[in-house]
This record gives C-alpha cells, sequence and structure tokens, in this order.
C-alpha cells in the first residue's frame, strides 16, 4: 500500500517545498521508490515535465527540483494542476501539462475546480499505481477559511490520499 505524507503549512513561504524535496531525497536515499506531488500550484515559473500520455508538459519548478530529489522522470502527474498568473485577477491554468483557459478566480472555482479536482485525483492514483510512497506539498495555509471546502492542494489532497499530515511553521511568519 502507498503511503502519502501531505507537507502542510501554517502560511506561504515556511518551508513546505524544501522539506518535501528533502524528504523525497532522504526516502529514495534509503531505497524507497517515492514520487512528490501537489495537486495545484500557483507559480509562473515552470519546467518541462512529460504529461501521461507522453507528450511535453508543464510543472511548478518545485515539483521539478523534488523529482529529481526523488531520482525520478519529472512528470505533469507530480502537479497535475498549475495557476500561473496574468495579472487583472486572471491566471493561466494548465491542466495535466496543458493550458486549459485563463479564468479569473472566481471563474477557476465556478467553472473549472471540479475538472481540476478529477484531474488532481487521477494524476495521484497514476502515482499511487508507480511509487511506494508520495510525498505530497500543500500550498499556503492549511487554515486558509476561504478555502476551506476548496482548499485542493491541502484539505481535499489529504482527503483523497488518506495522507499522514506533517505540519510547517514559520514563527516569524505567524500562526505558529
Amino acid at each position: 500500500m502507498t503511503r502519502t505524507l501531505l507537507v502542510a503549512g501554517t502560511a506561504s513561504h515556511v518551508g513546505k517545498s524544501t522539506v518535501a524535496a528533502g524528504l523525497c531525497r532522504h526516502l529514495a536515499d534509503r531505497g524507497v521508490d517515492v514520487a512528490p506531488f501537489k495537486a495545484q500550484n500557483m507559480s509562473n515559473n515552470a519546467r518541462v515535465a512529460l504529461t501521461p500520455d507522453g507528450a511535453w508538459g508543464e510543472v511548478g519548478v518545485s515539483q521539478h527540483v523534488q523529482a529529481r530529489a526523488a531520482g525520478v522522470v519529472p512528470r505533469t502527474d507530480h502537479n497535475p494542476v498549475l495557476l500561473k498568473p496574468r495579472g487583472d485577477g486572471e491566471s493561466q491554468l494548465v491542466i495535466d501539462g496543458e493550458a486549459a483557459g485563463n479564468p479569473t478566480a472566481g471563474g477557476y472555482y465556478d467553472g473549472h475546480w471540479l475538472r481540476a479536482r478529477e484531474a488532481a485525483e487521477r494524476a495521484y492514483e497514476r502515482l499511487v499505481d508507480q511509487h511506494d510512497a508520495i510525498v505530497a506539498e500543500g500550498a499556503g495555509g492549511l487554515g486558509e477559511v476561504n478555502l476551506h471546502d476548496r482548499d485542493l492542494a491541502n484539505v481535499e489532497t489529504a482527503r483523497f490520499a488518506d495522507a499522514d499530515v506533517l505540519l510547517l511553521a514559520d514563527v516569524e511568519r505567524g500562526g505558529a
């Protein structure tokens, strides 16, 4: 059975990406077949990765680095939903490595969130079929009440992955 650890945080910039990469390397160095996962990332910094059908797509830089730390080829399954801010309240939506529109935040939650969640769950299941452990990275703070029912990177990942949760805090950023 594949075990999943969700590295969540009390806020942004508390070290989730770094700790997730370190855990991937630590497990890989001990012979564990591990893969990173971040259901939804928001970043303009992306790298090339393989899609489920073998084409080229893109993932957030952190998941690319985490895949390298885990010793696996970077795949869009490691970051199936990427939001790339464009300004004026819009983001380019990338699902499974391919551009899927430029919704506003409200437009994303109203018109794309269910599709994004389904893509994330399918990507996670493909990773489970291939690896012994998954190190999932959350986003922002775990207790963001404005997202409680649609928090794909934290709450929804913990739900569909039945993940153990490691909560990181940085006293200088609050919430600790």
